[in-house]
């Protein structure tokens, strides 16, 4: 009976001091990201969020107070709503952003996963959704995975 506790103990150690070098490890990968466009804790990111911190597609995020602030100032602007974990948005945003790069066109993004009350605040029924707001106001969106074309024409259609 002591020889079973004696290894039972040695276990619970030997558990316990994975779980303090695995969350250490977690926290130094973490660590470049604590100033991160969210403005939220890494740890409390969305996983697949913490992904696209770094890919330049994902880098002209905009929060949900700042979304707020244009609406009501009533400027006009291009937003995209996506899902970090939407394999739609995936294959969607490398073929949105260059468009958007090569028509000089500044669409800001919106990360539903991370702020969650957005889908039915902005009326979202699916990601990716790009919608062109004049004076604050939706003036069209196109729904789904769209091709290069299509992009184009819509930003093209609404940009001055």
């Amino acid at each position: 009976m002591k020889k079973l506790a004696i290894y039972l103990s040695i276990i619970v150690v030997l558990f316990g001091a994975l779980y303090i070098v695995n969350q250490q490890s977690t926290e130094a990968k973490l660590g470049k990201y604590t100033d991160n466009v969210y403005g939220i804790a890494p740890g409390k990111l969305h996983p697949e969020t913490i992904k696209q911190l770094d890919d330049p597609n994902y880098q002209n995020i905009i929060l949900p107070d700042a979304l707020d602030k244009k609406i009501t100032a009533k400027e006009s602007f291009f937003l995209y709503y996506f899902a970090s974990t939407c394999v739609h948005c995936k294959a969607t945003t490398p073929v949105l952003m260059p468009v958007a790069k090569s028509l000089s066109a500044d669409i800001k993004q919106f990360n539903l996963e991370e702020f969650k009350n957005g889908w039915d605040k902005y009326k979202i029924q699916a990601t990716p959704t790009l919608i062109y707001y004049k004076e604050g106001k939706e003036v069209e969106r196109i729904e789904g995975e769209q091709t290069a074309d299509t992009f184009k024409n819509f930003i093209s259609k609404y940009k001055s």
